[in-house]
């Protein structure tokens, strides 16, 4: 352990030779997997002030900036990614011999804290759960959007997140996890009132609008890729619940875009009618999001790499 969290190189600016206290480094480890020297100062048990002392500490040791402070947490400059990189498993090695966090008195894991989309949870992930639950992982979900799950995962409460896009910076490790294509539906009593026009996007001016928000943020982005144009109309009803705008669009109120995993039952039964079928339909790609490096939860892998499995299917 000495040999490899000891100066490697000179350039460093410590004198060579001269170990890196451990301390210090764990506390590293955390504001650089969080972002954040409060939610690193929460999971460590330490204070904030703390936290910057042995960071400023660290720096002075290394004879390098380790972090950009921003208005909401830290940024890793490129020396800390290097850092990072050669201290995160001696680290974690470390941490699960002497007993990580991960794990209760009794020997049992922690809870593995997963967070996402609520139609994705429910519709693709919680259904296929039941192997895990099997194998003693215990998890608590939370729904939500991805802006703030994201600002809850880099503070430590969470430790995967389902996002909608790939977040920015190296505080978060996010790799691909599904396609989700959008279409474009109505009922079918609507369908037959429309009949077939020759311009779809004129002739749905005539429709109401159902969505998700008042910016209509997956309708807008719809309507650019396919037409070609941007959408400008108020929408007749909004619900920030997509399960509720396809029930509404079910029972007749208008149309609206929805992702296909979620309404391909209706599509197949005939409840919701496709209105168009694009040579190259949008898609968004979901990432499965977490802190960089191995987490002391061993339960946080087996969750990590059956989402990453189960969702070839979805």
């Amino acid at each position: 352990m000495r040999d490899r969290l000891t100066n490697g190189s000179e350039d460093a600016g410590h004198t060579a030779g001269t170990p890196l206290d451990l301390n210090l480094l764990r506390t590293f480890l955390t504001v650089y997997r969080t972002g954040s020297f409060t939610a690193a100062a929460r999971l460590l048990g330490l204070s904030q002030p703390t936290v910057t002392t042995q960071i400023r500490t660290l720096e002075r040791q290394s004879g390098r900036e380790l972090f950009e402070r921003r208005a909401r947490g830290v940024t890793p400059v490129p020396y800390a990614d290097e850092l990072a990189a050669r201290i995160v498993q001696p680290l974690d090695s470390l941490a699960a011999v002497a007993g990580p966090a991960g794990s209760t008195e009794d020997g049992t894991a922690d809870p593995v804290h997963l967070a996402g989309p609520a139609e994705l949870l429910s519709r693709c992930v919680l259904p296929g759960l039941a192997p895990l639950v099997e194998q003693g992982v215990r998890l608590r979900v939370t729904p939500g959007l991805t802006e703030p799950l994201l600002d809850d995962l880099r503070a430590g409460r969470h430790d995967l997140v389902i996002a909608t896009f790939r977040p920015r910076g190296r505080t978060l490790a996010a790799v691909p996890l599904t396609d989700e294509e959008f279409v474009l539906v109505t009922s079918p009593a609507w369908e037959r009132r429309l009949g077939a026009p020759e311009h779809l996007a004129a002739a749905l001016h005539g429709v109401p609008l159902v969505a998700y928000a008042e910016d209509l943020p997956i309708v807008r982005r719809y309507w650019r890729h396919v037409f070609g144009r941007r959408l400008v109309r108020q929408p007749a009803l909004t619900m920030p619940d997509l399960n509720g705008v396809k029930a509404a669009v079910v029972g007749g109120t208008g149309f609206t875009v929805l992702p296909r995993y979620l309404c391909a039952e209706e599509l197949a039964s005939g409840a919701l009618v496709q209105l168009l079928d694009p040579e190259d339909p949008p898609i968004n790609t979901g990432f499965l999001v977490q802190r960089p490096g191995t987490s002391g939860n061993p339960h946080v892998a087996l969750v990590r790499d059956h989402l990453l499995r189960a969702a070839r299917d979805w």
